[in-house]
């Protein structure tokens, strides 16, 4: 586990101020998060929640070492939300598009078209690696890679091959399911290589009643029971899924007219999104 401390100095480079406010403020200035809500549900704000400051703070030490880190965490617990936005507020994001079973030639590719290099990517291997490590040298980078533990060992070591290519490392963010960091841990590389291993956890009872006011306008004066009872039946603090749920909510509120959420509406919401179950 990543014992940076969440509100430090690291912490306050990518977050500003807003880091100091502690869990669950508001990230004012929110254009880097711009397009990245799931859904773009109107009035969403980005929160600065445990795992965004967590994520904040080893990414800023990851990127400033030129090192891998590793995060994990259950589906929809905002993985690769938290890594976007604290990559965009850092540096020159990489995030790689990459096939559910990519080869390392799949990674040249990827890396080619993030890089924006001019031109198709060249057939020969060696003719390709080199535009791409002459471009990652040009300046600080940081290279995303989802679901990293479905990558193969030949595509860990080419990983590998461009972090020691490059003068001074290279920022590589490894995004895998929670499941997978026994297949990542078995990478030896990542030893001597990664800045921290950080696991990000689902937001807790006590933290519902807090997060969701701050989260969305349509939850304010919405009461705590409600609130709970709506978490534990859909979310299980899962705010990707508290997404849907505000998406569904504020549709179901402007086609009956309703100011706000009561419990008969959330009970349709509900019954809506999980089938009635």
């Amino acid at each position: 586990m990543l014992t940076t401390e969440s509100t430090g100095p690291s912490a306050r480079a990518v977050w500003g101020e807003a880091a100091a406010a502690g869990p669950f403020a508001v990230l004012d200035d929110d254009a880097d998060s711009s397009g990245l809500h799931f859904l773009r549900v109107e009035q969403m704000r980005t929160l600065l929640t445990p795992g965004m400051l967590a994520v904040g703070a080893a990414l800023a030490d990851a990127a400033s070492e030129r090192r891998f880190v590793c995060v994990l965490g259950d589906v929809g617990i905002g993985k690769t939300f938290a890594v976007h936005v604290a990559g965009r507020r850092l540096g020159d994001l990489l995030p790689l598009e990459l096939r559910a079973q990519p080869a390392p030639a799949d990674l040249r590719l990827a890396l080619h078209r993030a890089l924006r290099l001019p031109g198709g990517a060249p057939a020969d291997p060696g003719a390709a690696d080199t535009l791409i490590r002459h471009a990652l040298a040009d300046r600080p980078r940081i290279v995303v890679v989802e679901d990293a533990h479905r990558l193969s060992a030949s595509c860990m070591e080419y990983l590998r091959f461009l972090h020691d290519g490059v003068a001074g490392g290279l920022c590589v963010v490894l995004i895998a399911a929670r499941r997978g960091e026994r297949r990542l841990r078995a990478q030896r590389m990542l030893a001597t290589r990664t800045a921290g291993w950080l696991r990000l956890q689902p937001l807790t009872r006590d933290q519902i009643p807090v997060a969701l006011p701050a989260l969305h306008p349509v939850w304010q004066g919405v009461d705590a029971g409600d609130l709970l009872a709506l978490d534990a039946r859909l979310a299980g603090g899962a705010l990707l899924r508290w997404t849907l749920i505000t998406h569904h909510t504020l549709r179901l509120m402007a086609r009956a007219q309703a100011a706000m959420p009561d419990a008969r509406l959330l009970q349709v919401v509900a019954d809506r999104i999980d089938g009635g179950r």
